[in-house]
């Protein structure tokens, strides 16, 4: 299976900015795409932000401008930087990674979640 595991959320001021970061472990034989999620109480998921393995990206309207995502491909690392943050960015943030493990003679597809971070911007 594939593990991911997120770092970076916390407590910023409105205005200010954060950088979140997934790492991606496991049989991974490839990742076609890592992104990034966010979930607010009582509320459905929704992207955030996503990028393919070849370097396309793709913004929730309200992310452009504000938010950029890159990905290391020798790390398998995905960042999240967020600037100019607002109250609203406030959210459980989850990072998300598709593609293949497992051995050489036999692989699988996966849908890999993290385990969320929480972002808080203060007013």
């Amino acid at each position: 299976q594939v593990q991911l595991v997120e770092s970076g959320g916390g407590l910023v001021q409105a205005g200010g900015s954060l950088r979140l970061s997934c790492a991606a472990s496991g049989r991974i034989r490839s990742i076609n795409a890592m992104g990034w999620y966010r979930q607010a109480p009582g509320k459905q998921r929704e992207l955030v932000a996503a990028i393919t393995f070849g370097g396309p990206t793709n913004y929730a309207d309200y992310a452009k401008g504000r938010f950029t995502i890159s990905r290391d491909n020798v790390l398998n690392t995905v960042y999240l930087q967020m600037n100019n943050q607002k109250p609203e960015d406030t959210d459980v943030y989850y990072c998300n990674a598709v593609g293949a493990y497992g051995p050489v003679e036999k692989s699988y597809e996966y849908d890999a979640w993290g385990q969320g971070t929480q972002v808080t911007v203060s007013s």
